[in-house]
């Protein structure tokens, strides 16, 4: 996502901050190492901001969607827990960028059922990027049903999906 644009931008500077120190420090041009080393000093801090500051949105972001996936959960009247009737898919990246992943639900009761799944997209380190609900109604009794997640937003790097809270109503 974002905070891993930032952190790859933060070591890009860092790098060329690094060879700049280090041509500045054995320059015979005259220039002071300790000047070179001021600089990059204040390099780092703006990179070291600018990446918490890219962290805090995308934290922002997650909770954001956090909150509107908790809305539509609280909508659905006189549901049960279904978490263990979920089945998620591998995640890809859909045609215009968005993470995507296939949902398959299996109705253990006799009649026809609906389900909201609320699908949570996490970065490599188990960090929350985004939540979604999908509904997938109308689901034969004994016979499942299926649904695509897909995120609100794009995100980068390697993103898991995990089911949430899940729904049969």
């Amino acid at each position: 996502m974002a905070a891993d644009t930032w952190r790859r931008g933060a070591a890009a500077v860092l790098l060329s901050v690094t060879v700049c120190c280090g041509a500045a420090g054995c320059s015979d041009s005259g220039g002071s190492p300790s000047g070179a080393v001021s600089s990059a000093a204040a390099a780092v801090r703006s990179a070291g901001e600018a990446v918490s500051s890219a962290a805090a949105e995308a934290g922002k972001a997650a909770e954001s969607a956090a909150a509107v996936a908790k809305d539509k959960l609280a909508e659905v009247k006189d549901g049960v827990n279904a978490k263990d009737q979920v089945t998620l898919g591998p995640v890809a990246t859909d045609g215009d960028g968005y993470t995507t992943v296939p949902v398959t639900v299996r109705n253990t009761d006799d009649g026809t059922k609906s389900f909201a799944v609320q699908v949570e997209f996490r970065d490599e380190a188990g960090n929350l990027l985004d939540t979604v609900v999908v509904t997938v109604t109308d689901v034969p009794g004994k016979g499942t049903g299926q649904g695509t997640a897909r995120s609100t937003h794009k995100l980068s790097g390697t993103v898991t999906a995990r089911p949430g809270t899940a729904l049969r109503y």
